[in-house]
């Protein structure tokens, strides 16, 4: 049975050849327009980036074309990271963005991420109205004197750098001497990635960085899937290893020893530094580790959580004029380079931190209070997700419950999330405790209720 094509705050997502065709695209990025062209008026253009999945140059034209068939201009950025077209949207005072990516989904997968001009993509409401708009058909086409034009832009590497680099203190980094194994996994972070590490003063040992699409691994920066990463640290002598997601919006991070410690401190590491220098208050989703919660309380912050989604924690962290934030997948969104998770700022204050103390990775880790987390995934249909959700209510009675996306218990001992997936059709299932057994326990006792 075919896989349903999926539309959510994250955009669209499927799966090439089966549910996500070119004029799928064209027709998506055609309502797209016309939703900007009704809100924003004439004259308008959006950024447009995609990462190196084989289909992305397919469905790089198929968008431009639903774009200028909609009297929109498209600007074409090439293959960017998905942070590079948040920067360069607002630099060239866009009215939209396009990233025609899958994140950390296989190369079958391939999807187109929405972004309005604050870059940040649209809340669910908007969503949901390009959504009615697309499937509706309720699409403006104009008249070939009216039709957009697209151009080329060749500068987004080294605007977003800059940007990047304004957060640290360049020579203090470089004064270090680091030597980084940098992953990029073949997608759109090697090249942009490994020139923000050199201009850093850092040796670059790169893995996978020429964009293919043809992933070296599977792609999403787990433990299982970075093996590679933490044999070549040790073996190359280097300070750090850094992987990087297809879109490069996730970081994940491998000690001087080899071992990786993941993406939860990725966020944490990056927040005791800021924080340390300006406190503040800090939005994360309700997925993310209670590490960032101690850290908050060390500098008297208060923690903002929200639904799982990007544009949930920046549209928080502008409400709230949050100092910074993200989600516990190693996105770090710092509003000082944009409304975006990016490996770029995640790299810079973790190395700045690291250049400041003088500490090694895994002595900047030992300094935070560690939690066990378990992650999984269930097939559960969403009309059974409800009863699913209810059984938990009865399994976790005595916790303090979120319900703003799926389930969230809170306990004292940890805490247990159950949601349907944004951009994959399952469940997910994220537990965290202050010790293995309690974890174990809270993941086996919801995963037999599906």
């Amino acid at each position: 049975m075919a896989q349903e094509l999926i539309i959510s705050i994250s955009g669209m997502r499927g799966i090439i050849g089966e549910n996500l065709f070119p004029s799928t695209a064209a027709e998506y990025a055609a309502a797209f327009g016309t939703y900007l062209r009704r809100t924003a008026g004439e004259g308008i253009s959006v950024a447009l980036g995609r990462d190196s999945r084989p289909s992305g140059m397919m469905l790089e034209s198929a968008v431009a074309a639903g774009l200028c068939s909609a009297g929109v201009n498209v600007i074409r950025l090439g293959i960017v990271t998905t942070p590079c077209v948040g920067v360069m949207l607002r630099h060239l005072k866009c009215t939209g963005g396009i990233v025609i990516t899958a994140s950390h989904n296989p190369i079958p997968y391939n999807g187109i991420k929405l972004l309005l001009d604050n870059g940040i993509a649209p809340p669910a409401d908007k969503t949901a109205l390009i959504r009615r708009m697309y499937f509706d058909k309720d699409i403006k086409y104009t008249a070939s004197i009216d039709c957009g034009k697209a151009e080329d832009e060749g500068r987004t590497d080294d605007i977003h750098i800059d940007k990047v680099l304004a957060l640290c203190d360049r020579d203090k980094i470089a004064s270090r001497g680091y030597k980084i194994v940098l992953d990029a996994v073949n997608g759109a972070g090697g090249r942009i990635g490994s020139k923000l590490l050199e201009t850093l003063g850092c040796e670059v040992v790169g893995m996978n960085l020429e964009p293919t699409g043809i992933f070296a691994h599977t792609p999403e920066p787990t433990a299982e899937n970075l093996t590679g990463l933490c044999e070549a640290v040790p073996q190359h002598k280097a300070d750090a290893g850094f992987a990087q997601d297809p879109d490069a919006d996730r970081l994940a991070i491998v000690d001087e020893r080899g071992t990786y410690i993941g993406e939860e401190y990725t966020l944490a590491l990056a927040a005791k530094y800021v924080l340390s220098k300006t406190p503040g208050d800090v939005a994360v989703n309700l997925s993310t580790s209670r590490m960032i919660d101690t850290i908050a309380d060390e500098y008297g912050c208060r923690v903002i959580r929200t639904p799982v989604g990007e544009a949930n924690v920046a549209s928080a962290m502008l409400k709230n004029g949050c100092t910074i934030g993200g989600e516990g997948n190693g996105g770090i969104i710092d509003m000082r380079v944009g409304p975006v998770r990016d490996s770029l700022v995640a790299m810079a204050l973790v190395l700045q931190y690291a250049a400041e103390t003088g500490l090694a990775i895994s002595e900047l880790v030992a300094g935070i209070q560690p939690f066990v987390m378990h992650k999984a995934k269930i097939t559960v249909n969403k009309d059974k997700l409800e009863a699913m959700l209810d059984k938990a209510k009865q399994a976790f009675a005595q916790a303090r419950v979120n319900e703003s996306d799926g389930c969230r218990f809170d306990l004292p001992e940890g805490w247990i999330h159950l949601r349907a997936s944004n951009t994959e059709p399952i469940v997910r299932v994220i537990v965290e405790a202050e010790n293995d057994k309690t974890a174990k326990n809270y993941l086996d006792t919801t995963l037999s209720l599906s």
